[in-house]
């Protein structure tokens, strides 16, 4: 593998240097000064040093992220409704108001990050806190102590997902990114596997120990993972390239050079250097911004069926226990089918087709879903669903820093506010599930075969509309090109990333 990837590092580097003859303007002396097969290799290493310390950590946060989110699905088999006397309704609604407090705090959150800097402390900082309060569910004794407790959860596990989303993008260069999300997004998967997983455990030996229910030891134990590894997260999560203290000063040089030759503009340098108000106002006015969500969106909201995937399965006829452990095959064949796409759309450059193909499996499995109730079929139909579903979406993940790179500050709030606005469906999706509803959801499915459908319409679009901006780059090529500041915000307020216009940059399709 490191040959192909060495090969393949070599001749992107090579197309670059072709298209691109400014890319080593800035570049330290010592990076001019190796050869196109030395200078590969270096950055192979660069980014293996990378990602060993950043992947690892960064998923088993997402997984505890999701599982502290999620587990309230699988507290609903394990007795919550009884203990608090819940209707239907108020389980939907408090599932549903977690997703109120994860919309509003996520554009802010992202605009705090990328002034500070300083990932390294907020990230675990924020964990910490999220594990507190969903370890505190436990203590519910009410329907409103439920509903507080997620609402404050969503407002502080906001600032992680969007919050990575942006730190991965200040690492990895465009063509390194779909399959590093995937990686990322993979934690939620198995969140989903390793939740059933636990929960089955928790429900079958632990109910009514120290006199609590087992849905109490769920959150209870849950809540202490989260916590710990949090404390742990701040001691080996880094911070951004230039100011990162594991890496060598040649390390850090290489780091920032090989991001800025990617896209042809420097990214973070200092804080004084971002503008966060500013970055959302171009974030908010380019068009790709709204595309790419719709795309985003699509996949959310016919991906909102995880919420309530132990409820869904339940539906084959097996007891709690059971079904919590058929939860688990689902999420790992979710796992495999995304982390191949995204290994794919990297290894190509390719990426609408890697976003507009899966959502076709989805469409399939959905419509599966609600002809037959058989267990066979139904459970082929849910074991592929989630993957045909969040395959094309972490491709699209990546793809937000890809086609709004620059400033840094409009990528940062770009990445919040899309993944905030795509969240929008959380807040009806729970009342698509109704008990009455089942074990067909013939509603809830239905509204996800139109999703889908809509994520693959809207990156038709978008594909054609980035395919007229290339075409409009390659008349510029070779012009003279104002250099002004106007000139230069211009550009940017009509999604073209600045100074890197006349460096030879595409928007990959």
């Amino acid at each position: 593998m490191a040959t192909d990837i060495d090969k393949y590092d070599l001749e992107s580097m090579q197309q670059i240097d072709i298209v691109a003859t400014g890319r080593f303007r800035n570049a330290p002396q010592w990076i001019r000064d190796m050869t196109p097969e030395e200078l590969a290799k270096k950055e192979v290493r660069l980014r293996r040093k990378i990602d060993a310390r950043l992947l690892p950590m960064i998923v088993i946060m997402y997984i505890l992220n999701y599982l502290d989110r999620n587990n309230i699905a699988s507290a609903k088999l394990a007795g919550i409704l009884n203990d608090l006397h819940l209707s239907s309704t108020q389980f939907n609604t408090s599932v549903s108001i977690l997703f109120a407090g994860y919309l509003i705090m996520q554009v802010p959150s992202n605009m705090i990050l990328n002034k500070l800097g300083k990932p390294s402390i907020y990230l675990p900082g924020c964990m910490l806190v999220w594990g507190l309060i969903s370890g505190l569910t436990a203590a519910a004794q009410s329907y409103g102590g439920l509903l507080a407790a997620r609402f404050v959860l969503g407002f502080v596990e906001a600032a992680y997902f969007p919050g990575c989303l942006y730190f991965l993008s200040c690492w990895y260069t465009r063509k390194e990114l779909a399959f590093r999300t995937g990686l990322l997004y993979s934690g939620s998967l198995l969140s989903g596997a390793f939740g059933g997983l636990l929960a089955a455990a928790i429900t079958g030996g632990m109910n009514g120990v120290r006199g609590l229910s087992a849905w109490r030891w769920l959150f209870i134990i849950e809540g202490i993972v989260t916590v710990v590894v949090a404390v742990i997260a701040a001691f080996v999560i880094p911070d951004l390239p230039r100011t990162t203290k594991w890496l060598s000063e040649e390390e850090k040089q290489l780091a920032a050079w090989r991001l800025e030759a990617d896209i042809g503009e420097d990214d973070w340098v200092d804080t004084q250097h971002q503008h966060p108000l500013h970055g959302l106002k171009l974030a908010v006015r380019d068009v790709k911004t709204w595309l790419i969500l719709l795309i985003i969106y699509g996949s959310t909201a016919s991906g909102s069926m995880t919420t309530f995937f132990p409820t869904v399965v339940k539906g084959l006829g097996y007891d709690s226990v059971k079904t919590l452990l058929l939860t688990a095959p689902p999420y790992c064949i979710a796992v495999v089918l995304s982390l191949t796409n995204a290994w794919h759309a990297d290894k190509t450059g390719e990426r609408y087709l890697h976003i507009a193909c899966p959502p076709i499996l989805a469409m399939a499995m959905y419509v599966l879903a609600v002809a037959t109730t058989a267990f066979t079929p139904r459970y082929v139909a849910m074991c592929l669903m989630v993957g045909g579903t969040y395959s094309g979406y972490v491709v699209a993940l990546g793809y937000i820093s890809n086609i709004l790179p620059r400033p840094v500050a409009k990528r940062a709030a770009a990445l919040a506010l899309i993944n905030a606005l795509s969240n929008v469906c959380q807040i009806y999706s729970p009342y698509l599930y109704p008990s009455s509803a089942a074990p067909r959801y013939t509603t809830a499915f239905s509204v996800n075969i139109a999703m889908s459908a809509m994520t693959i319409i809207v990156a038709t679009v978008l594909r054609f509309y980035l395919r007229s901006l290339n075409r409009k780059l390659d008349r510029l090529e070779g012009t003279s090109i104002d250099a002004s500041a106007q000139a230069e915000a211009s550009r940017e307020e009509h999604g073209l990333p600045g100074v890197a216009v006349e460096r030879g940059f595409r928007f990959q399709l």
